[in-house]
This record gives C-alpha cells, sequence and structure tokens, in this order.
C-alpha cells in the first residue's frame, strides 16, 4: 500500500435502520446516506456499534457496507466497520470490505476477551497482514473493558496499514500523549461528540460522530471551522451542540439518536434487543432537549 490515507473532517457512524418488522430497511439506509453527503460529511462508518453491528448477521453486516459503498458512489470515504473479538472474523470483515471497494476499516479493540496490551498489537497486526486496508483503531473501554494505551497505538503507528486512531476513552490526556508519541504518523479521530473540540486543539482532525446523524452539517462545519483557524466561532458551535451530544447518551446509543432522526422523518426505525425504546422519562428529558435545539 503505497502512502497512507488522510482521515479529516465530520465522519458520521450511521445507524442502522430497520423495518417494523426488525427486518433491514435499505432504501431508508440509501435514504439517509444521501442526507449525510447532501449535508458536507467527510465520510461514513457503516457497521460501527451506533449502526447496531453487534446485532446483525453477517450477511446482515455485509449487506449494510456494500449499501453504503454504492450509495457513497466515491462522494463521500466509507470507512467500513470490521471489528470483533474473534481475529479471524475481524480478518474476514476486513476482506468483504475491501473486495467491495471500502476506503477503510474500522476496527475495534476485542472485547469481553480483554486482551493485553500484546495481545491487542498482535490482533490489529494480524488484520493488517492478511488485509492492505487503510485501517482505524477503534479504542472505547467502555464498551470493550479494556483501553488501549498511547504506547500501544505508537507501536501500531508503524504499520502501514494504521493510518487513524478513533479515540473514546474519555480521557482528553490520553488523546494529547498519543499525539505526542505518534504526531503526524496518525490521525486522531475523537471518538465523544461532546470532546471533539478539545480533541482538536490536542491535535486531532475530526470526529467519528452519533449526533452527525441529525446535525451533520453543524459537527462539519464546527470542525472546519476550528481547522482553518476560527476557533472563537468553533467554540460557539461546539457550546450550542454540547447539550446534544450529552443527552443522546441518556440511554444506550443508538437508542436516542434514532429517536431524533424519526422525529427528523429520517429512517431509524425500532432497536433489536436486548436493545430496547427509550423509557418515557427520558424520551421526555431527550425531546425537551432536542426541540429546543431544533
Amino acid at each position: 500500500m503505497s502512502g497512507k490515507i488522510s482521515f479529516q473532517g465530520c465522519y458520521v457512524a450511521i445507524v442502522t435502520p430497520f423495518n417494523p418488522d426488525g427486518s433491514l430497511n435499505e432504501d431508508g439506509l440509501r435514504s439517509n446516506i444521501d442526507f449525510l453527503i447532501s449535508n458536507g460529511v467527510s465520510g461514513i462508518v457503516p457497521c460501527g456499534t451506533t449502526g447496531e453491528s453487534a446485532t446483525l448477521s453477517w450477511d446482515e453486516h455485509k449487506r449494510v457496507v456494500d449499501i453504503a459503498i454504492e450509495q457513497a458512489k466515491g462522494r463521500v470515504q466509507v470507512i467500513a466497520g470490521a471489528g470483533s473479538n474473534n481475529t479471524t472474523e475481524a480478518i474476514e470483515a476486513a476482506r468483504h470490505a475491501k473486495k467491495s471497494g471500502a476506503d477503510a476499516i474500522m476496527s475495534i479493540t476485542p472485547y469481553y476477551n480483554k486482551p493485553t496490551q500484546e495481545g491487542m498489537y498482535r490482533h490489529f497486526k494480524a488484520v493488517a497482514d492478511a488485509v492492505d486496508i487503510p485501517m482505524v483503531v477503534y479504542n472505547v473501554p467502555g464498551r470493550t473493558g479494556v483501553n488501549m494505551l498511547p504506547e500501544t497505538v505508537a507501536r501500531l503507528c508503524d504499520i502501514p496499514q494504521v493510518a487513524a486512531v478513533k479515540e473514546a476513552s474519555g480521557d482528553v490526556t490520553q488523546v494529547s500523549e498519543i499525539y505526542r508519541l505518534c504526531g503526524d504518523r496518525l490521525d486522531i479521530l475523537s471518538g465523544d461528540d461532546g470532546l471533539t473540540l478539545p480533541i482538536l486543539a490536542c491535535g486531532g482532525r475530526g470526529v467519528i460522530s452519533v449526533i452527525g446523524n441529525a446535525v451533520p452539517g453543524k459537527m462539519s462545519k464546527m470542525i472546519d471551522l476550528y481547522l482553518k483557524g476560527n476557533h472563537a466561532d468553533a467554540l460557539k458551535l461546539h457550546v450550542e451542540l454540547l447539550p446534544l451530544s450529552q443527552v443522546v447518551f441518556i440511554e444506550t446509543n443508538p437508542v436516542p439518536i434514532k429517536a431524533c432522526m424519526a422525529d427528523l422523518g429520517l429512517a431509524s426505525g425500532t432497536v433489536r434487543l436486548p436493545m430496547v425504546p427509550l423509557s418515557d422519562g427520558n424520551m421526555e428529558k431527550l425531546m425537551s432537549v432536542w426541540k429546543a435545539y431544533k
């Protein structure tokens, strides 16, 4: 692979819309992708946590990735989710993403089996050795039970396929240390909407966003303003978006953001068990913030 791909701006971790019977809403998925692209996002990320990848069959996973690539039509980057706590499965997903024409893959630290730092490194190296495609490594301790340390990220920098890290530890000091160790060898993308601006200030280049499903234009503009040096206006947008960034995690993602999307008339649909719709009390809190924002 010649040279590393660059990542900058607002990437949206897209939801997987379902029909009332729980099946994949393919037309809705295509429509959502067009909405995001028309609002200036840099890329889309199908089959991440927000896309309920954990409840998709592998056939559904591959179908969602294929639709995303088809619908994007090269207009924006497609970073296909290709993570698993089973390294062989992660390799299989990465192979499918490359064959289908994804620009890159996003691969999460293995969850549940709680590997050591060496285990994480070997997992990602095995995927990279098997599939020559740019990789975004994804650290989200709140979901996986393990935290990938900056020193491990720095080791991964030496692997040509590793082009970026999605950092969702919630620790800006950790992000700063990653930048200190890796510098421009690695693009840092925020994994927390509410920390995007602080992470930009610590060397970040963008976000893989949840709220971008509903407000792609505002999140894209905030990042663009900051990277162009207009920090004051970027801060104003950050403050404007902050209540929404917080309330969409009032229950497990993507339950709240799907409710916001439904209110906008975007395709969202139900969530699959073991997730359930928002409680009445939390729906009231979410809609209070959402409608005030709108």
